[in-house]
């Protein structure tokens, strides 16, 4: 049965996109390969494919340009592709090991929050923000980039112009954190995983960058469990939207009642946790039989194949859509306030994490 005409043109729309990222994903792939080739043979390569897949993706974009014809190619990559990259991540993670991330995350990622929040009113009122921006800006901050401030705005009836400016202040302060925090994790826990993915995942803003900074810190440091770590404490992040939202809401003078019908947990994070119960049933099942395990084990390689060559085609994606002219639209103030955040938070995550870690 043939889709229909509009559904068609839609998907051949997003194809010049979509191979345009793919494209620039496999050539930061084999770039990564060939410079740890040259450089460092039989070690991995030292500069990281998600590294290198952003810049070229913030290359592309400056001196190239992304056209109409591709637009909706890498937003479609964004908001899919990617999402289907980090469920896959669930799949790396097994029921023991969630419950090891939470029992250190969980007060780690509410404290973050806390700070976040009580350090976004003192510094936007010292400021002179409006107290609109002042919300965007903690629960951008605190909890999930973009996604929290979409969700929020609406609940709290905030401005166009204060909308705009926190997105931008958190996808360029979140993007400098994906490109610098994963040195700081490493120049602290060094290779340690669990330790480092506590603090990438509460530390930085959005879930793309928090992915693609543990890629990063991965792949440059030889610490693949990471990832799985990092995404698992991004989602208990993203699961307090479920909360912070309403009581933004109602503190805005807002009806609750209306946010929470508007609120709905992003897919992708019911399918981590649907993959990584599902990784625990397969492990269980196949533990008595060498066959399964065998075929079993294939299977998650393939899955992690996938997963990663997602992620990096979606952090290309994130590449092709930072826009550095940006910066001059949002004006200082907003941008202060974003950064002394975004530094709060990441000295509470990681003073917390490494107290946590220096306790057990």
């Amino acid at each position: 049965m043939a889709l229909p005409a509009d559904i068609q043109a839609g998907a051949w729309r997003a194809v010049p996109g979509i191979v345009l990222a793919l494209a620039l994903a496999l050539a930061a792939r084999l770039g990564s390969h060939e410079i740890g080739q040259a450089l460092v043979e039989g070690r991995p390569s030292p500069v990281s494919p998600v590294l290198l897949g952003i810049v070229l993706g913030v290359l592309w974009r400056h001196f190239i340009g992304v056209g109409a014809r591709t637009e909706a190619g890498v937003r479609w990559i964004l908001g899919t592709l990617l999402a289907i990259g980090i469920s896959l991540v669930g799949l790396r993670l097994t029921l023991p090991g969630l419950t090891g991330v939470g029992v250190i995350a969980l007060p780690v990622v509410a404290l973050c929050i806390t700070v976040a929040i009580l350090v976004s009113r003192f510094v936007g009122r010292l400021l002179g923000l409006s107290p609109g921006l002042q919300s965007l800006l903690a629960v951008g901050s605190a909890v999930c980039g973009c996604t929290a401030i979409v969700a929020t705005a609406p609940a709290i009836k905030a401005r166009d112009i204060d909308t705009g400016t926190a997105l931008t202040c958190v996808v360029l302060i979140g993007s400098l954190g994906m490109l610098l925090y994963p040195w700081l994790a490493s120049a602290v826990f060094g290779s340690a995983a669990l330790p480092s993915g506590v603090f990438l995942g509460s530390a930085i803003h959005d879930t793309s960058q928090v992915i693609g900074a543990s890629l990063i810190y991965a792949q440059q440091f030889n610490s693949p469990d990471a990832v799985a770590v990092a995404s698992a404490t991004k989602l208990l992040r993203n699961l307090s939207i479920i909360v912070l939202v309403p009581l933004l809401a109602w503190s805005a003078h807002a009806r609750a009642t209306d946010a929470r019908r508007r609120l709905a947990v992003p897919w992708f994070v019911v399918a981590f946790v649907v993959l990584v119960v599902l990784r625990g049933l397969g492990d269980h099942l196949v533990a008595t039989d060498a066959g399964a395990r065998g075929a079993w084990s294939e299977l998650l390689d393939v899955a992690q194949s996938m997963s990663e060559l997602f992620l990096i085609c979606g952090m290309t994606a994130v590449g092709l859509n930072l826009s550095l002219s940006n910066m001059s639209q949002v004006g200082m103030r907003p941008f202060i306030a974003a950064a002394i955040i975004a530094v709060a938070t990441a000295g509470c995550s990681l003073g917390l994490t490494a107290l946590i870690i220096a306790g057990k």
